[in-house]
């Protein structure tokens, strides 16, 4: 027969009874009167169908099934008192394990320093990385591979969006390039300097060819590449400027790579974090999404930069 009445209010008012080998003590140490710690020994031998213990005015002895039950019990609440400190530690932010996808040059650029102060402050936690293409981000994210993803991303069935912040395109050029003494610039000054741009499976390409476009620009790349991190380092290397997101300002040299906003046209994006719909994240992800949205909306002030290396 199924034991549906079982509690474990039952099963520690029978191990403190074996324990304390006293049915006024073993009530004490449970925090119940002796008549109420009585009636859940005798609810629990009539669900179990047999009596735990024999009662004499003097002493409280074990029976045969009492002593063997006392095993069993003893474990299923050993096994509850460590499950439950488990769920506390996860809520707690004592363990856990966060899984982030998001595009390599926020995995180079952002995530080594939200990742060392994350596990400085939560030493318990441990953090999985996938440094890969947006199309994968949200993949991962679907099929819960990752807890979270952070990016650009078109609208998608299944995937809930956050808003981090709203990212502009700067221009990054070698230092000494007299591009605006660092000030908001129009695009036609970019004409005057070869231009190091992504490939064209790239959306940062696209909004770049749009700046172009409505600046009234020729689009004439000097150098196509397929990394953020390869483009800015041609333009530490003086090869020409590059046209991308602000927070690529967090991968560059700061004594070799001078940055100027761009105006008329102004061509931002939303950065955003994705989660899976109806999926709740643990209480790890979501410190460690709310720092990675702390860390990011400082890159989008516009004096944002990398530190001198």
């Amino acid at each position: 027969m199924a034991l549906r009445n079982l509690t474990i209010r039952q099963l520690q008012a029978f191990m403190a009874v074996i324990e304390t080998g006293n049915f006024t003590r073993a009530a004490a140490r449970c925090g119940v009167s002796q008549p109420s710690l009585s009636q859940a020994i005798k609810d629990l031998e009539a669900e179990l169908g047999v009596p735990l213990f024999s009662r004499t005015t003097r002493r409280v002895e074990p029976t045969a099934a009492g002593h063997e039950f006392s095993a069993d019990a003893a474990r299923i609440l050993a096994d509850l008192e460590r499950s439950m400190e488990s769920v506390r530690d996860l809520a707690l932010l004592r363990r856990g394990r966060v899984r982030v996808a998001l595009p390599p040059l926020l995995a180079a650029s952002v995530l080594p320093a939200v990742i060392e102060r994350f596990q400085r402050e939560r030493p318990g936690l441990t953090v999985d990385v996938a440094d890969i293409g947006s199309d994968q981000i949200v993949a991962h994210v679907r099929s819960g591979e990752a807890d979270l993803g952070i990016g650009t991303f078109p609208q998608t069935d299944g995937i809930q969006t956050a808003h981090i912040m709203r990212d502009h395109l700067v221009a990054l050029h070698p230092a000494g390039v007299p591009l605006a003494a660092e000030q908001p610039t129009d695009w036609t000054a970019l004409a005057a300097y070869p231009l190091i741009t992504l490939r064209k499976e790239s959306g940062i390409r696209r909004l770049v060819e749009r700046g172009f476009e409505e600046a009234g620009l020729p689009f004439r790349p000097a150098f196509e590449v397929h990394q953020i991190l390869t483009a800015i380092a041609m333009v530490e290397a003086g090869l020409g400027l590059a046209v991308l997101p602000r927070y690529a300002l967090l991968s560059a040299n700061a004594r070799t790579v001078g940055h100027c906003a761009l105006i008329r046209p102004e061509i931002s994006r939303d950065v955003v974090q994705i989660t899976a719909e109806g999926r709740i994240l643990s209480p790890a992800a979501q410190a460690f999404g709310e720092l990675v949205r702390e860390v990011l909306r400082r890159t989008a002030s516009p004096g944002a930069r990398a530190a001198p290396g």
